[in-house]
């Protein structure tokens, strides 16, 4: 049978180069979910240097490509993924970017930048030709008090409206009141909510906070990542338990207002796997409609980073 090559990306001479991986049958369809929260990093530290911020022995695991990436993915009918800026890089994506220009048909990402600089704007416009799709921000209490009264983070907002990018909030429920305040402001600004904001990783799901998270239902551009499964509520296979959760954002956001994603390479540690994640939309949330599971899986991640 007459074979093509898939693709990996290798460290050689400085920059990414591509080589055979694993053989696909001429003709054979790509599966169709997508991913919307996925970290890599390579093992090269010379080309791709830690923050000096961030110590080199904190980097766990030490390394997870997208040749990594793919064999989790093999078989779950996941092809497409939206590569985050991971924190130990801070504000140098090189190694997002490399990734992206290698196989732009597979990747979309969100970068991190500093909104200090005064050409914050014209940063994110140049990240977007380069398949950006999005800006990642801390919305922790320590950050968000200071968003209000920062030049940088208004024209951030303000430019993800205007170029239909997206503004990603890794956040906690104290933060929801912030980010409320600047949807208000913003309105034409998608805004994404990763992980739940966080709501259940003490091991319950908080009525009130979740409350604080539906709230911002109201707004048309929000939109909320039903991610990393292994970190919230009770933290095991099949992770069950968050289906109400689930059934309520549903109801609140609306299915084409939420994303599926892994959260790997932490999804896949210890007992947690990459099927397990994928497996509690597809198979174990009888709520949702085939409809909805698309929209999860597929349809809304594409509306936001792939559109």
């Amino acid at each position: 049978m007459k074979t093509t090559t898939r693709r990996r990306f290798v460290a050689t001479s400085g920059a990414l180069a591509l080589q055979s991986l694993l053989p696909r049958a001429s003709g054979e369809e790509l599966p169709r979910w997508i991913d919307s929260h996925v970290h890599v990093w390579d093992a090269d530290r010379e080309t791709y240097p830690v923050s000096a911020n961030f110590r080199k022995t904190a980097i766990k695991p030490s390394v997870f490509t997208p040749a990594d990436l793919e064999k989790e993915q093999k078989s779950t009918g996941v092809s497409r993924t939206v590569l985050i800026q991971m924190s130990f890089f801070e504000f140098d994506n090189s190694y997002m970017l490399d990734v992206i220009a290698a196989d732009p048909k597979r990747f979309r990402g969100v970068a991190i930048v500093d909104e200090s600089k005064a050409d914050v704007a014209e940063t994110m416009k140049k990240l977007a030709e380069q398949g950006v799709r999005g800006f990642r921000l801390y919305a922790f209490p320590d950050r968000v008090k200071e968003w209000e009264g920062s030049n940088g983070i208004q024209q951030m907002w303000k430019t993800g409206g205007e170029e239909n990018l997206a503004i990603c909030c890794l956040t906690d429920s104290l933060s929801l009141p912030v980010i409320d305040r600047m949807a208000e402001r913003y309105p034409k600004t998608r805004v994404v909510i990763d992980h739940f904001a966080r709501i259940g990783m003490g091991g319950n799901i908080d009525s009130q906070q979740l409350d604080q998270l539906v709230a911002l239902a109201r707004f048309p551009e929000v939109y909320v990542k039903t991610s990393a499964f292994y970190a919230l509520g009770k933290k095991a296979p099949p992770y069950t338990d968050l289906a109400p959760m689930i059934r309520e954002l549903r109801d609140a956001f609306g299915s084409d207002r939420l994303m599926w994603g892994s959260d790997c390479p932490y999804q896949v540690q210890n007992e947690h796997t990459y099927r397990a994640s994928v497996d509690l939309v597809t198979d174990k949330l009888p709520f949702l409609k085939e409809t909805e599971i698309d929209d999860l899986m597929r349809n809304t991640a594409e509306k936001v980073f792939f559109g």
